[in-house]
């Protein structure tokens, strides 16, 4: 608290850019840089793709770009709906948190599996934690599912 933070930039209008909000933007950025160590995770297997045309490497980047999208509204959607309904959910040490993030969130649904019986859906190993999870997403990750959004 009573250090210095140097942060040039090229926004001149203080009015518009305050001091405050330009740190605040230039912090901001660690979520971003977060995001794409995701992309080049082992687990995503990006590794194991070879493209040699440009347009294949560009259609994968936009893909990667689309997944990075949708894992960022995911985490941002359970992480905000469990703060509004103060609730938790148990991290990689079994401890309540608020702010899980995506990549434990889809380690959690490891193992569940959509089993057909005699033309009957059925979501195999959904307990009430993962249960949670899908409702914190809404109505459309229920009906994936096939549970009901309400309860």
């Amino acid at each position: 608290q009573r250090s210095r933070f140097i942060l040039a930039t090229n926004q001149l209008d203080a009015t518009q850019w305050p001091a405050a909000k330009l740190l605040q933007e230039y912090k901001q950025q660690q979520k971003v840089e977060r995001g794409f160590r995701f992309l080049k995770d082992p687990l995503f297997f990006t590794s194991s793709v070879f493209v040699k045309k440009p347009q294949r490497v560009e259609a994968l980047a936009l893909i990667m770009a689309l997944t990075l999208l949708v894992y960022t509204l995911a985490e941002r959607k359970i992480r905000l709906n469990l703060e509004q309904q103060q609730l938790t959910v148990l991290d990689q040490r079994k401890r309540p948190t608020a702010k899980p993030t995506c990549q434990w969130i889809l380690q959690k649904f490891q193992g569940i599996h959509l089993v057909i019986l005699k033309g009957l859906k059925q979501i195999t190993n959904l307990d009430d934690e993962r249960q949670l999870i899908i409702r914190l997403l809404g109505p459309p990750t229920c009906r994936y599912y096939l549970i009901s959004d309400t309860a």
